[in-house]
């Protein structure tokens, strides 16, 4: 497994996203990938399967401190109060002390930025969270956070999406410049990776699959980890087969070269991506 050497602290490259598994299927979904050797699990207040990704880690029977532990707080939940009160039922619904990281899902006008990363950052002072961050910001605002946030509680992570068909660079120059965690959500461009010619024909050269050779791409890149959704064991298998083999350089610049502006997330309460 690759890990990411972040702030000092290495984090498992590879994650498994639990976005849209609930039930049996979550808690049995956590629990294989642990048992695979996944060690780093995302999941959120708005997925209703906290208690089940929760359930999952403690079936796996590996230790609770191997695990690199996200969930994220809610839109509706960043007044203080709310952040405060939903992250400890979020705690107690996984069955935890505390996450490992702890993000603000997206960004919400209706309370001032700072006042909600005064709060999160007490949160991590507390105990509650041993890291920060935050999910599907704009650059600027990345810029800003940075800028406000102590040096000893700094920005840990940004989630957003990221795949071949989609620009991120103005994000990831931010990771590479402030050195934190740069988490692509969607990376397999919701399956669309795999009817692309390129990236079935540098999988071919290799033995790969066109999502294999994506999730190597990624993690090839300084900062940046993966966390795929993988409802289906063999999908769990095959995500983890990439370890095996390396892209080269050409091979790399290629895909880098497919970027564009294929957003696939865009909810009307999203921010105007247009950076």
């Amino acid at each position: 497994m690759i890990e990411k050497t972040i702030q000092g602290e290495e984090v498992p490259a590879l994650g498994l996203g639990t976005w849209q598994l609930t039930g049996r299927q979550c808690r049995e979904g956590v629990a294989h990938a642990l048992d695979l050797g996944y060690r780093h699990i995302d999941t959120a207040q708005i997925y209703d399967n906290e208690e089940q990704v929760g359930q999952g880690v403690r079936d796996s029977g590996v230790d609770r401190d191997e695990v690199f532990l996200t969930t994220k707080i809610w839109r509706s939940n960043v007044a203080p109060a709310d952040m405060r009160r939903t992250t400890e039922e979020s705690l107690r619904r996984l069955g935890v002390d505390r996450v490992d990281l702890l993000l603000i899902h997206w960004p919400v006008d209706r309370v001032p930025l700072r006042k909600q990363l005064d709060t999160l950052v007490e949160l991590q002072q507390e105990g509650k969270a041993r890291h920060v961050g935050v999910s599907n910001f704009l650059p600027d605002q990345i810029d800003s956070i940075v800028e406000y946030l102590p040096d000893d509680g700094p920005l840990f992570a940004h989630q957003a999406e990221y795949h071949p068909f989609l620009d991120q660079s103005l994000l990831l120059e931010r990771a590479h410049e402030h050195d934190h965690l740069f988490t692509a959500y969607s990376p397999l461009a919701r399956g669309r990776v795999l009817e692309h010619e390129t990236l079935q024909d540098i999988g071919a050269r290799h033995g790969k699959t066109a999502a294999q050779v994506t999730l190597r791409w990624l993690l090839q890149q300084e900062n940046v980890s993966a966390i795929p959704k993988a409802a289906s064991a063999a999908h769990r298998e095959a995500n983890l087969e990439i370890f095996d083999f390396e892209l080269g350089a050409e091979e790399m610049d290629a895909i880098s070269g497919l970027r564009g502006d294929q957003r696939i997330l865009n909810p009307g309460f999203a921010p105007d991506w247009n950076y």
